[in-house]
C-alpha cells in the first residue's frame, strides 16, 4: 500500500451562493484547513456550484460567490500543493455517480431529509393543497448529490456542523446499499467530524448563521463594516454590573469560536462580573480583526487577479479527475455499464 493511499481523506466543500461568512469559516474551512496541513492526511475542498443551482437561479450571484470563495479558501492559507482545491462542475465524473447512487437511494430516505421535510411543513403552515408546492428535485435529492460529492474521494471525514450531521449518515446508507448490491467495497463510510467547542454558529439576529436570514457577518468586510456589523448583534436587556449568562449569548459564542480556550475562560469571568455589552463587543469585535487582518489583505489582492485562482481551479480539476475517473470506471463495470471489449 502506498503512503498516499494510507492518509486519511478528509472533504469538505461550500455552496456558492453567498459571501463567505464567519459560520461558514467556524463550521467547514477552519477545520478542513487544519486538517491540510497535517501530513497524514490528504484534503480535498470544493466549491459547491451545482448545489448552488438548487437555491439560486442568479447566474452573476452564483459567479461571484464562486470567485470569493475560492479566493477566501486561498487567502487563508490552503496549500493547493497538498491539498485538491477543484470546483465541482469541473468533475463530470460526480453527477454521473449522482444517477448511480440516485438508482440505489431509497425514496423514504430523501423524505426524511430535514430541508425537505422543512418546505413540506411550511408548505402545510400556509394552507397549500400541494405540500410539494415549489419543491425541486435538486432540493429533494441534493443529499444524494452530496453523497456523491464525498463518496467520490472514499473520504473518511467530513468536517462539517451539526445541522449536516444527517447528509453524512445518509452518505453512509447509500454507501452501504451500493456495497450490498454490487457485491463489493466500492466505497467507505465516512464520518463526520464536529468540533464540540463550537455549536452552529448564531448570526446577528440570534438565529442561525446563514444567508437565507440575511443575518451574516462576511469575513473579508472592511474595519469599518465589521465593527458595525458586531454592534448589530442581538444582546439582552441587562446593564453593566449585571451578571450575564455566557450560554445564551451569540457574542460569546462568537468570541470562543476565534478565542484560545485561556481567552474564552477570562471572558467567561467578565460576564459572571457583569461586562457591560458595548465593552463586550468591542472585544468581539478587536479579537475578529486581528485574526482577520493579513488574510483580509490577501483576499482583496486575490480578487484582483481571477486569472490567478482560474489556473489554481483547473490544476484542481485535472488532480481531482486523476482520481474521479478510474473510480468510475471501475463503478461503471460493476453495474453493468463497462466497454464490451
Amino acid at each position: 500500500m502506498s503512503a498516499a493511499s494510507e492518509k486519511t481523506r478528509v472533504l469538505t466543500g461550500i455552496t456558492t451562493t453567498g459571501t463567505p461568512h464567519l459560520g461558514n469559516y467556524v463550521g467547514a474551512i477552519k477545520p478542513a484547513i487544519a486538517a491540510s496541513q497535517d501530513p497524514s492526511v490528504q484534503s480535498y475542498y470544493f466549491l459547491a456550484d451545482l448545489h448552488a443551482l438548487i437555491k439560486c437561479q442568479d447566474p452573476r450571484r452564483v459567479q461571484e460567490s464562486r470567485l470569493e470563495i475560492a479566493a477566501t479558501w486561498l487567502a487563508l492559507g490552503l496549500d493547493t500543493d497538498n491539498a485538491i482545491f477543484y470546483r465541482q462542475s469541473d468533475v463530470p465524473e460526480i453527477p454521473e455517480l449522482t444517477w448511480m447512487l440516485s438508482c440505489v437511494c431509497a425514496k423514504g430516505l430523501m423524505n426524511r431529509a430535514h430541508a425537505y421535510k422543512a418546505a413540506v411543513a411550511e408548505n402545510e403552515t400556509a394552507g397549500n393543497q400541494d405540500p410539494d408546492k415549489g419543491i425541486t428535485m435538486g432540493l429533494f435529492g441534493y443529499p444524494v448529490l452530496m453523497a456523491a460529492d464525498i463518496l467520490m474521494f472514499n473520504a473518511n471525514k467530513v468536517p462539517v456542523g451539526r445541522d449536516q450531521i444527517q447528509h453524512i449518515e445518509m452518505a453512509r446508507d447509500i454507501a452501504g446499499r451500493f456495497n450490498h448490491l454490487y457485491k463489493g467495497q466500492y466505497f467507505t463510510l465516512p464520518d463526520a467530524v464536529v468540533d464540540e467547542r463550537v455549536e452552529v454558529l448564531g448570526g446577528l439576529d440570534g438565529r442561525k448563521m446563514s444567508k437565507s436570514y440575511n443575518n451574516t457577518i462576511p469575513l473579508f468586510v472592511s474595519e469599518k463594516k465589521l465593527l458595525k456589523l458586531v454592534r448589530k448583534i442581538k444582546t439582552n436587556s441587562l446593564e453593566p454590573g449585571e451578571p450575564k449568562d455566557p450560554a445564551t449569548c451569540t457574542l460569546f459564542q462568537i468570541y470562543s469560536a476565534f478565542a484560545t480556550l485561556e481567552e474564552t475562560e477570562a471572558m467567561r469571568a467578565e460576564y459572571a462580573n457583569g461586562i457591560g455589552w458595548g465593552e463586550a463587543k468591542n472585544r468581539v469585535f478587536e479579537l475578529l480583526n486581528d485574526q482577520l487582518r493579513e488574510p483580509r489583505e490577501r483576499y482583496q489582492a486575490l480578487m484582483e487577479d481571477p486569472g490567478h485562482i482560474e489556473q489554481v481551479m483547473i490544476k484542481g480539476a485535472e488532480r481531482a479527475r486523476a482520481e474521479a475517473a478510474p473510480l468510475m470506471d471501475r463503478l461503471r463495470q460493476a453495474v453493468g455499464l463497462g466497454r464490451f471489449v
